[in-house]
């Protein structure tokens, strides 16, 4: 099965992609702020020059039909969705999104997997039938990415008649090829993972490292697939095309797992009738990861009145993109690439194996009774606030926390202040002194300042972390966008300049016109992972719905802004998150005007600058 387990909560290179070295926040934050006050004080033509990304061109052609399949773990239906599923999904759907800016064919899959012993006892836990249960929780995914704004393209279920066809079909060919033989098997099986357990492997008393309960002994006759036919053909994959396992020290892990010396594994179950039965065998279920791991094939073909394995993998196989747990790799970077050579198809290109997340510093795991709920997060705060923080806060590839002062400061300090504030500010600014109206072009404006070459060098960095996948940096070069804007402000008063009149009060209405511009820049690089509140922003720069829709990455570009464009009435893209005292009730809808309120007493925020 393609997501089980603890709670999945990076930072690497796509395999056709060039590396880059990141700047730390605080590191990248001062040399923002020193390059752009010495620009805007000294020279007009001196331009930031701080990224260490390749360079990047972000007005190059795009819009070829190159397509990019992307797939989430196919989540198990043991339990409603938790915050790992959704922080998973989430980078899914922001990686999916910006291949889409840049013109790609996007096939964005996610899914549930519905078959195994713990569905079964999941179900009469809960004294309903087993398809009963997968109908319910699988909605609550469906749901719960709705709310999370999760624009997929493909959900599967292993429970489709359409992928119990293909799992058959692809149990046919490996079996053709020799590769599935039936024997006797006994040792140590985790009911969570579903999977044997080599005793070296196991914490005291016999407990699985993941899940921290005891394995228990077990004795089945089942079918095997010959895995240690393929070690040398995967040892040849990872020699040939290091890239295929990242970040690079998940990597490491599993060539050293290889290198231990690969085992034949069981394929199916005699005790489990929840799944789907074997071919030849009526009397034994195939194993869920067997069948699991084809859902990525089948959903391609999903909706297709006859499919086949053909058609799906015809329909855009193989995937650019596997995401998924760390807890989940060997999986899907040692089992499943030798079951796809047995079959003769190809391989993923890449398998991005992220961290845990955690609470208040300790992990969290549907099994372990230790969660952190999305839906009521997105209730309380809006999915832009819960998609910004977790893609901003956690390094993609790494373990990551969660604490709701964290969450809270990063929330107002990145979007209500530097980017909400700064938009509402200008337009206001704009309303008073030019009737809502461009008096300008933005190109026109941007003659002989040092902010436009400082804000391209920015987005050209944004994609390029964008590009490697390097999420939280793409979001930090965004947000830098918005210091310089709030920075550029301050140092022209623009205010002030309108008072003076004449020339001074043109040079403030170019000034404005700029700051909006980028405004309008930042709504295109951010829509990726906050969409919503990228959306508002474009409609306060009077743009329709279907002109945000039809946004590509070559709207990054400057000069979109025209002169005598209107703009909106001033109306706050993203309200702050206020503390409120005991026994308050709390706000639940993220785009209203009234601020949101949160029990806990976050740390004093960053000081909003106000209008002069």
């Amino acid at each position: 099965m393609a997501g089980r387990a603890v709670i999945f909560t990076s930072h690497t290179t796509l395999p056709f992609l060039s590396p880059l070295h990141s700047i730390s926040s605080s590191q990248s934050r001062r040399t923002t702020t020193s390059l752009f006050r010495q620009s805007f004080r000294s020279s007009p033509h001196k331009s930031a020059s701080f990224c260490t990304c390749r360079a990047v061109d972000s007005r190059a052609p795009i819009g070829d039909d190159e397509s990019f399949v992307i797939t989430t773990p196919l989540y198990y239906v043991n339990a409603p969705p938790h915050m790992g599923s959704a922080y998973t999904t989430i980078a899914g759907d922001a990686i999916a999104r910006f291949q889409r800016l840049l013109g790609k064919k996007v096939i964005f899959v996610t899914g549930t997997d519905e078959h195994g012993e713990k569905i079964a006892s999941a179900a009469a836990a809960g004294g309903s039938k087993p398809i009963e249960h997968c109908d319910n929780i699988s909605q609550a995914y469906k749901t719960l990415w709705k709310d999370l704004d999760i624009a997929y393209d493909k959900f599967i279920r292993t429970t489709d008649p359409c992928h119990e066809g293909i799992v058959k079909e692809f149990y046919a060919r490996v079996l053709a090829n020799g590769d599935i033989y039936y024997a006797d098997y006994e040792g140590l099986y985790c009911v969570n993972c579903e999977e044997y357990k080599d005793e070296k492997e196991l914490l005291e008393n016999k407990c699985c490292p993941v899940h921290l309960k005891p394995c228990v002994s077990r004795k089945e006759d089942n079918y095997f697939f010959a895995l240690s036919k393929y070690q040398k053909p995967l040892e040849d994959v990872l020699k040939n095309n290091p890239n295929f396992v990242q970040p690079s020290f998940r990597l490491n892990e599993v060539q050293s797992w290889i290198k231990s010396g690969l085992k034949d594994f069981s394929i199916s179950r005699a005790s489990v009738d929840w799944g789907i039965p074997v071919p030849t065998d009526n009397k034994q279920t195939i194993y869920v990861w067997f069948d699991a791991l084809l859902g990525y094939i089948s959903a391609l073909s999903h909706g297709e009145q006859q499919p086949t394995l053909q058609n799906a993998v015809s329909s855009g196989w193989p995937a650019s993109l596997h995401l998924i747990g760390k807890d989940i790799l060997r999986f899907h970077a040692v089992y499943w690439p030798a079951m796809l050579m047995s079959a003769g198809l190809d391989l993923p290109k890449m398998v991005f194996g992220h961290g845990f997340l955690t609470k208040d510093g300790m992990k969290m795991g549907k099994s372990l009774g230790n969660t952190l709920e999305p839906k009521d997060l997105v209730n309380r705060f809006g999915s832009d606030a819960v998609r910004y923080f977790f893609l901003r806060e956690v390094e993609f590839g790494s373990d990551g926390d969660y604490s709701e002062d964290r969450f809270v400061n990063i929330v107002n300090a990145h979007l209500a202040n530097t980017i909400g504030n700064l938009l509402n500010r200008t337009l206001g600014l704009l309303k008073k002194n030019c009737k809502s109206t461009l008096l300008v072009d933005s190109s026109d404006a941007a003659e002989g300042s040092a902010f436009r070459p400082a804000v391209e060098k920015l987005i050209d960095k944004a994609r390029c972390h964008y590009e490697s996948l390097s999420l939280s940096s793409a979001c930090e070069a965004v947000q830098e966008i918005g210091n310089a804007g709030n920075l550029y402000m301050d140092e022209r008063a623009p205010w002030s300049l309108f008072k003076q009149g004449g020339a001074a009060s043109e040079a403030a209405a170019k000034d404005l016109v700029m700051i909006l511009e980028a405004m309008r820049i930042i709504a295109v690089a951010l829509s990726p992972v906050a969409p919503g509140l990228s959306r508002r922003i474009y409609s306060q720069l009077g743009y329709s719905e279907d002109q945000f829709d039809a946004l590509t990455w070559n709207d990054t570009r400057w000069g979109g802004l025209k002169e005598g464009q209107v703009m909106a009435q001033p109306n706050p893209v993203f309200a702050r998150i206020e503390n409120k005292a005991e026994g308050e009730e709390d706000e639940t809808d993220a785009t209203t005007k009234k601020p949101f309120k949160t029990k806990k007493r976050a740390h004093p925020q960053t000081k909003v600058v106000a209008e002069a």
